[in-house]
């Protein structure tokens, strides 16, 4: 008796249409906005659809709850935006960093991160997202330009590189988001200039000295 091979199984159809995109980051804007007027406390997934101009079942379909649909908008700012200097000394590459968090503090990722700092300190999920958005990118990119100085042979090679961003970087956090003005009402020149007079401090931290 022959055998026969049965056939291989299909995947099922998928049911229902494509997710939309657009509507994605239509739902992640509102929510920033939302979240820029009211806070955390004060911020509904309501508000955010109507916000968005769609329904609320169209929101719960993307995300379950109000925690998982912030900890996305979070995650939008997640993706580094910007490479690794080059400028060719240390100096150069760390007064790109500090200007650069500078300009990103007092832009929209700013914004939601003051909207968000007190609740993470109640909420893992949302502290997760805030490092992961904030402070990862830029402990990675400080990081980089000390090894590089170091292969350069500007400074020694430095132990623990990694933690060095939380020195680079934190006094402008500090600057921002510990003092009574709104990052948000800082303007570009501003935030540049504080962030070159952070600059000689940064240098020193890491083993160099300024040109």
């Amino acid at each position: 008796m022959t055998r026969t091979t049965p056939p291989a199984p299909q995947p099922a159809p998928r049911r229902g249409r494509p997710r939309d995109a657009a509507r994605d980051r239509a739902l992640l804007a509102a929510t920033l906005a939302v979240l820029a007027e009211s806070g955390y406390g004060g911020l509904t997934t309501a508000a955010v659809a109507a916000r968005a101009g769609v329904s609320t079942a169209t929101l719960y379909r993307r995300w379950s709850c109000k925690e998982d649909l912030v900890v996305a908008a979070a995650a939008t700012f997640a993706e580094d935006p910007y490479g690794p200097p080059d400028t060719g000394s240390l100096e150069g590459d760390l007064r790109v960093v500090l200007r650069d968090k500078a300009a990103a503090v007092t832009g929209e990722g700013g914004r939601l991160m003051r909207a968000l700092i007190g609740e993470a300190a109640r909420n893992t999920a949302l502290a997760q997202a805030l490092t992961s958005a904030f402070l990862e990118p830029v402990h990675r990119r400080v990081a980089e330009v000390v090894r590089s100085a170091a292969e350069r042979g500007e400074i020694p090679p430095v132990e623990d590189a990694d933690l060095l961003g939380e020195v680079v970087v934190g006094p402008v956090i500090s600057r921002f988001f510990l003092t009574p003005r709104p990052p948000d009402q800082v303007d570009a020149a501003t935030a540049q200039e504080l962030a070159d007079r952070f600059l000689p401090f940064a240098l020193r931290a890491v083993g160099g000295r300024p040109a």
